[in-house]
């Protein structure tokens, strides 16, 4: 669990990322969830943008991520969701 303090810290490293994946009309699959897993391994931090046209919500995309990833939910923002998960191979991000 992320303290508030290393979740500020999260957002400020992701304000400058552009989001990598997007969720559609077909919502969360489990291909999409080993993407975004195999991603978080390799970078740690990214954002993820839930389309206008995706039928469920954002907190619950948010949440199938999550608990499909294994990371952590940082930020909804509008309607882009922050990740983070710590890398066991290539660590590159150092929280507070």
């Amino acid at each position: 669990m992320l303290t508030g303090k290393q979740k500020r810290f999260l957002r400020s490293k992701a304000h400058h990322l552009n989001p990598i994946f997007q969720v559609g009309k077909g919502g969360v699959n489990e291909n999409m969830v080993t993407q975004i897993a195999d991603a978080l391994e390799a970078r740690e931090l990214l954002k993820v943008s839930v389309l206008q046209n995706c039928e469920e919500d954002k907190e619950s995309v948010a949440a199938q991520l999550v608990k499909g990833t294994g990371g952590e939910l940082v930020q909804i923002i509008g309607n882009t969701i922050v990740l983070y998960k710590e890398s066991a191979e290539n660590k590159q991000i150092q929280l507070p």
